[in-house]
């Protein structure tokens, strides 16, 4: 079965920093990705690679066996949170179209179809009722199920999130994620940062830890180890498991997380 993404030594600098260096790693039709590490270890950069924004200091990334570039639909992207202009008038309901066209150049052409496919995208992320409103009057949360609601509304072959869950409740949260990665069941990969695996660890395949320049790729029991953090960090880190939740202990001084990280 050919691979959705291919990263081969892939490495980003920048200035005199390695961000991340020779990252070689695949990813499945369907599978499921995990992408953790610390705030400054590159995640974000990661996905803005595969998006064909950030180019890379050395190293390839292909997907469906093509070298990546902009505008592709067959990837949905979800951006991290942050603030909309309140006075923006752009309705939600054209915005989550933006993600069927949003890539094109000229005006979007007015569509009965994509209208129904962007009020369905609304509707599978529990926001049918803010169709009509305009996004600059949308709380944090609900602007987010809009930006999951235009990666997912193209039917992507790969589903690149970025923190998707932040400024979500815990309802939404569990909204958001069972329907990302029901997805996978099209055929669609996912790649989704975290700060915390433990909301989405029912659906991981696998884990992709950044860290100090380096990382480790594998199950959630294979990297999410004392042994292994330890030695991507360069100084003993600690893993615990409680009450079905993970802990890591001990990364403040060593890559800007807190004592106490959930993961």
């Amino acid at each position: 079965m050919a691979q959705v993404l291919q990263v081969q030594n892939a490495s980003l600098t920048l200035g005199e920093r390695a961000i991340w260096s020779n990252l070689n790693f695949e990813i499945a039709p369907g599978e499921f990705v995990a992408v953790i590490g610390a705030n400054g270890s590159g995640k974000s950069m990661l996905l803005k690679s595969i998006l064909g924004q950030q180019r890379l200091s050395s190293g390839h990334i292909q997907f469906l066996g093509r070298p990546v570039g902009h505008g592709n639909t067959e990837i949905g992207y979800v951006p991290q949170h942050r603030a909309v202009d309140s006075g923006l008038p752009l309705r939600v309901i054209d915005a989550v179209r933006f993600g069927l066209d949003g890539h094109s150049y000229g005006v979007p052409l007015p569509s009965a179809t994509k209208r129904k496919l962007a009020h369905q995208a609304l509707e599978s992320v529990d926001a049918a009722e803010l169709a009509t409103k305009p996004v600059g009057s949308l709380s944090g949360g609900e602007m987010q199920r809009v930006r999951v609601a235009q990666a997912l509304i193209s039917h992507p072959k790969l589903i690149l999130a970025d923190e998707p869950l932040s400024a979500l409740d815990l309802h939404h949260q569990q909204v958001v994620s069972s329907l990302i990665a029901e997805r996978r069941q099209e055929g669609t990969s996912v790649m989704f940062v975290t700060h915390d695996v433990n909301p989405v660890m029912d659906y991981v395949d696998r884990v992709l830890y950044l860290a100090q320049g380096k990382y480790s790729i594998g199950t959630p029991d294979e990297v999410l180890r004392s042994e292994v953090l330890s030695e991507l960090y360069g100084a003993e880190i600690d893993v615990v498991r409680n009450q079905g939740r993970i802990v890591v202990l001990g990364a403040h001084d060593h890559d800007h997380h807190s004592d106490e990280e959930w993961v």
